[in-house]
């Protein structure tokens, strides 16, 4: 089946709300269980010093922020945050490091593949987001235990020159290239209220809906507006707005996780129900993302629990993975 079109976007995206989201709200009970999400737990393991010039992000050596640059933690701290994450329901575990990408070979991307051993063995699905990736690091990932590669586009290629200079949106495809030849999952979504127009959006979910395969989830980051870079004074993203864009990816992508992410502790809990409503099953899990706050692990657990909704099983756990949901025609 061909994807969809720039005009079938708009088309799903400006229906009447409540249209739209019943429409997403069917897709989504036909392709999964309506009352589970997914929890992930995401820890930064190497922060700041970043020599990137990304205009949203606090770990920018080249702006003035509170995040300073650190080595890269130890295994052992690493495995003591993955353990409580996995007591606390979360079933994926997301890495992260401030750097360009990943250099196979140099001892940094050894002390990566070290720690995602390690917390694969504690029998959590593992994620990371490691910057620009080639296909034989991606491999040696994916070896280690690596289940997902987590490489946003951010926005659409066209509004993309104006908040990244230092690398280009041909790059970003470039590393989803690699990683899908690896045989990995892709985790691949953008950032909205970065000052980009609703057609940027669009555009940006039309590319992610020409991935073949498909992603494996899609997070939907709102921009957490940070004191010391170039977005710092931009304005909340409208809630109806980002309802309608989680909607228009979950009717788009029906067997894709839509994870909402940053700047979810903005959002109040009538806002997250909605998005849950019209096709969100995944959460970032925990009191902080990479240099983000997020709404504590209890407040979601009781949200959850107050709206019927319950932590969905790991892949691993199910004794399947991404795969095998994807459909046969």
């Amino acid at each position: 089946m061909s994807s969809p079109t720039l005009e079938d976007l708009q088309r799903i995206y400006h229906q009447p709300f409540f249209e739209l989201i019943e429409q997403a709200h069917a897709v989504h009970k036909k392709n999964w269980k309506s009352n589970e999400v997914q929890l992930c737990a995401l820890l930064s393991i190497k922060t700041g010093g970043c020599s990137e010039d990304c205009s949203y992000c606090a770990q920018s050596a080249r702006y003035s922020t509170n995040v300073k640059a650190e080595k890269m933690l130890p295994i052992a701290e690493v495995v003591a945050v993955a353990q409580k994450s996995k007591r606390n329901g979360a079933a994926r575990f997301c890495m992260g490091a401030a750097w360009r990408g990943a250099r196979e070979g140099t001892a940094q991307f050894k002390s990566v593949l070290d720690i995602v051993r390690a917390v694969s063995a504690l029998g959590l699905e593992v994620c990371v987001t490691l910057g620009e990736l080639g296909e034989t690091a991606a491999r040696q990932l994916k070896e280690a235990g690596v289940a997902i590669y987590n490489h946003n586009l951010d926005t659409s290629p066209e509004f993309y020159p104006q908040i990244i200079t230092t690398h280009s949106f041909e790059d970003r495809l470039r590393t989803i290239r690699a990683v899908q030849q690896a045989g990995l999952g892709v985790c691949c979504g953008g950032i909205i209220g970065l000052g980009e127009s609703e057609m940027d959006r669009l555009r940006m979910l039309e590319m992610l809906a020409s991935f073949n395969p498909p992603p494996e989830s899609v997070p939907i980051n709102c921009l957490v507006p940070i004191a010391g870079t170039p977005l710092e004074n931009l304005p909340p993203v409208d809630v109806f707005a980002l309802v309608r864009l989680v909607a228009t990816t979950r009717i788009m992508l029906g067997h894709t996780r839509v994870r909402l992410s940053a700047g979810r502790s903005r959002l109040s809990r009538e806002a997250q129900a909605l998005c849950f409503f019209a096709g969100a099953n995944s959460i970032f899990f925990g009191e902080r993302l990479l240099t983000a706050e997020n709404p504590e692990a209890d407040a979601d657990l009781s949200l959850l629990a107050e709206l019927g909704l319950s932590s969905q099983r790991s892949a691993r756990e199910a004794g399947g993975d991404f795969a095998t949901r994807l459909p046969t025609s």
